[in-house]
């Protein structure tokens, strides 16, 4: 059902980088569920793809000729899988994410960069969006409907009578605290089988054994009327020792991937926001201190995963007009002021669409990652490359303020007949 794959195409065979989106679709059509590059050399790109086994969801193809105007968006791409230096643990690009978004309207995020278990920072302007919404959004096939607040249902992995009660505890203090409507819970009828697997480029993806679970426990919910769904379960054939690095701060997060495939797929076969929880998240490591990094101390201090995915789930953005959600705000691509992401990955869909849409793309210096796909490496035009998150939030206030950057770089050209 889901493969991952790794394609090379030779450099010989397009002109400009924003046509290997066509190729890549041309190629693997509406089975791509993700896909970045990870390296680039004189001779070929390599892209790491996860693939459905058949074209069974495909999304428009054309461009939205929609527009709504007054509103700036800026996209904040925080890649899972690759080591971000901020943002790849637990959370802890949400003071970021906070700083970026108030100088827009919207900031649109993936839930891995504000989820920290039982703790989540996400400014009322935060639009928290699953990575396949955020690509569709960019290539400008859909629009994002924020609704007041969404209805979510859970899906809960089989498991101990243990597990099981921490989630509903977690699930019920989410719904007395947070105020988040949930009353439609599920548990599946076997193992999700959710896998950990790692890329050539040393990048983390996922594998499922069984999406048939999944999509049963999905469809019993969305006949009850859910507009979300949160999906708790174990992530399989997690390497321990790594995953003891990463809490030590020296390795990418293991889960991120596996996570990805399953709210992907939710999303590509629902329509609907999703968001992926570890049921129980691991304890039992070969850990140098018990103290952990800071980074990741938000899940190493909760039993379960599930609270942060419940609370950002209440106001995800819809992709489409549901019945049964009212609507506050409607944004599509081309409100998109521009978007932040990592300096060395920025072969992702967000970016490349971006750079096609002529859409302004900051690249962030100290967000560092495992990859090394930077603007030279790609060729891209016009990039606005900046030392930290503080230098970006300015660039985006001189962007809204239609303040031109040379204005306010120094020395200052003079214009001179």
């Amino acid at each position: 059902m889901i493969s991952n794959v790794e394609f090379k195409v030779n450099r010989s065979e397009f002109n400009h980088v924003e046509e290997l989106p066509g190729i890549l679709s041309g190629k693997f059509g509406s089975r791509i569920l993700r896909w970045f590059i990870s390296k680039v050399t004189g001779n070929e790109v390599c892209v790491e793809l996860t693939l459905s086994e058949k074209e069974e969801y495909p999304f428009p193809q054309d461009r939205i000729n929609e527009y709504y105007p007054g509103k700036s968006v800026v996209v904040s791409i925080i890649p899972t899988g690759i080591g971000c230096e901020i943002g790849g643990y637990a959370a802890d690009a949400a003071p970021a994410g906070n700083l970026l978004a108030s100088c827009t309207d919207y900031l649109i995020t993936n839930p891995n960069a504000v989820n920290a278990s039982n703790f989540i920072s996400m400014a009322d302007n935060v639009l928290y969006t699953e990575g396949f919404i955020i690509d569709q959004f960019c290539k400008g096939v859909l629009n994002l409907y924020q609704p007041y607040a969404n209805k979510v249902g859970l899906i809960i992995e089989k498991s101990s009578k243990h597990e099981l009660e921490v989630i509903f505890n977690v699930t019920n203090a989410v719904r007395a605290v947070h105020g988040v409507d949930i009353e439609h819970c599920v548990i599946t009828d076997g193992p999700i089988g959710g896998r950990c697997e790692r890329n050539k480029s040393g990048s983390y993806v996922g594998q499922l054994e069984d999406p048939g679970v999944l999509f049963r426990a999905c469809d019993e919910l969305v006949a009850k009327g859910v507009n979300a769904i949160a999906v708790a379960s174990n992530i399989k054939d997690l390497p321990t020792e790594n995953y003891a690095k990463h809490f030590a701060g020296k390795h990418p997060n293991p889960i991120g991937g596996a996570e990805a495939i399953i709210s992907h797929l939710i999303c590509a076969k629902y329509r609907i926001p999703a968001a992926h929880a570890p049921l129980s998240n691991i304890k039992e490591m070969p850990l140098e201190n018990n103290i952990v990094d800071a980074r990741g101390a938000g899940e190493f201090a909760s039993e379960s995963g599930l609270a942060c995915v419940l609370v950002g789930l209440r106001r995800a953005p819809q992709i489409s007009p549901q019945p049964n959600c009212r609507i506050k705000n409607i944004v599509n691509v081309d409100n998109l002021l521009a978007i932040a992401a990592p300096s060395s990955a920025l072969g992702g869909i967000p970016t490349l669409y971006a750079h096609k849409n002529n859409i302004p793309i900051i690249a962030v210096k100290n967000n560092g990652t495992i990859l090394d796909v930077t603007r030279d490496k790609l060729n891209l035009g016009p990039v606005v490359e900046v030392e930290n998150y503080a230098e970006a939030a300015g660039v985006i206030q001189a962007l809204r303020k239609g303040i031109s950057l040379r204005s306010i770089i120094r020395p200052l050209s003079t214009l001179r007949f």
